[in-house]
């Protein structure tokens, strides 16, 4: 019994990984919120879904050449590096906000876009950059307690984001957000600092960069498992995401300020962190697989009350059920994806899975775009919400093995 706590107190440096993740995740979640309204104060709803096409791109096309940089390189100054890029993004953005400075909202709008490209290809480096070091600064029997903390470091400070967003941009200007956020990513960089030196795994063989690209897609190919569970996050998000509708819901429906557009944003990821708190005292025992499916089903069902709301308090709660529901997913996939990855492929296999997640968001916020502009804006909603209830049963009659999953 003394062995088994022993063996789930978690390492001090695990402490200084959260830390950065936390201020990391602070300050891209208030710049990614300023970034939104701004577009959309500036132009439209189906620019704001540009934006995230334009995020997109560099990201896929970075993703697979970053996880394989990754397993070959040191972690810890791939994550230090990529904090510092962001930092100076979030500088950029802030300098050409500055009331002192003055440009046509086309040249604006144009270097905006430039910071949400570099940012994209940022992104494809920090992100598996830090998944794929939680197995080499925790051991394996406090792996699900560390993810827990982890999943719960960066809903609390992505709630903070979207709602310290809302409020800055209403008391101090959209200048002034990007410089606080910038401030919080200097404290990431601080924090990264403190992190051991990761070193590539060491293989007999140094292999060439295609076939190492190649090895990681059809680990994840070939694995059943794992290709069903990012697939049901890519698909399902895709169609349901929310994010690049609801400044014009908030604005032009829901008739709140700036601030309410704040906690609006901020609330699936209020619901994500209640579910994984509860989660993290009261883990799940037994068919997590089958709770993946039901979590996936009921996120589908809060984005169409969301779409069909006319009332800001309904339409908040909608999204926050939608969180709680996307935070049980959250943890299955983060253990599923950690369990079934081996160690030499964990930056490639976290790279892909950055892919995938980048799809789901910032191509998702692209198709919310089209589709808001095609079909309008509450119908758009309602019809993601839907699509994400269809690819739960796809992927429940197309994927059985992922529905039997214990762990």
């Amino acid at each position: 019994m003394l062995e088994k706590k022993t063996a789930l107190k978690l390492p001090t440096e695990f402490w200084y990984f959260a830390s950065a993740k936390l201020f990391y995740t602070l300050g891209l979640r208030m710049t990614a919120t300023v970034v939104i309204y701004q577009i959309y104060k500036l132009t439209s709803t189906y620019m704001v879904g540009l934006a995230g096409l334009i995020e997109f791109v560099p990201a896929v096309v970075a993703a697979l050449f970053a996880g394989h940089y990754i397993d070959n390189n040191d972690k810890q100054k791939v994550l230090k590096y990529a904090y510092v890029s962001y930092l100076l993004c979030a500088l950029l953005l802030a300098f050409i906000s500055s009331h002192y400075i003055h440009l046509a909202v086309s040249t604006k709008v144009s270097l905006v876009f430039f910071a949400v490209f570099c940012s994209g290809i940022i992104r494809s480096f920090a992100s598996p950059a830090a998944s794929s070091m939680i197995t080499a600064i925790v051991p394996k029997v406090a792996l699900q307690k560390a993810i827990s903390i982890s999943s719960s470091t960066y809903l609390i400070s992505s709630i903070s984001g979207h709602a310290s967003a809302g409020i800055l941009i209403a008391l101090v200007g959209i200048s002034y957000a990007y410089t606080i956020a910038a401030v919080c990513l200097f404290f990431a960089v601080v924090s990264a600092c403190y992190l051991l030196p990761k070193p590539a795994f060491i293989s007999l063989k140094k292999e060439p960069i295609l076939t190492s690209i190649q090895q990681g897609c059809k680990y994840v190919y070939t694995s059943k498992v794992l290709l069903a569970v990012l697939s049901l996050d890519l698909f399902a998000v895709l169609f349901g995401g929310a994010v690049a509708f609801i400044p014009e819901i908030a604005e032009t429906v829901l008739h709140s300020s700036p601030i309410g557009y704040g906690f609006l944003n901020a609330a699936i990821d209020i619901g994500a962190f209640i579910s994984v708190i509860v989660l993290l005292y009261l883990p799940m025992k037994k068919k997590q697989g089958t709770k993946l499916f039901i979590a996936v089903f009921g996120f589908g069902v809060c984005i169409i009350i969301f779409g069909l709301s006319k009332v800001y308090w309904l339409s908040f709660i909608a999204l926050v059920l939608a969180g709680i529901c996307d935070g049980v997913s959250v943890v299955i996939r983060g253990v599923i994806t950690q369990l079934y990855t081996p160690d030499h492929l964990r930056g490639r296999v976290s790279s892909i899975n950055t892919i995938f997640i980048n799809s789901s968001n910032e191509l998702g916020q692209f198709e919310s775009g089209i589709s808001a502009k095609l079909l309008g804006t509450l119908p758009a909603v309602i019809f993601g919400g839907v699509m994400s209830i269809a690819i739960v049963v796809g992927t429940w009659l197309c994927f059985p093995k992922l529905k039997k999953i214990t762990y």
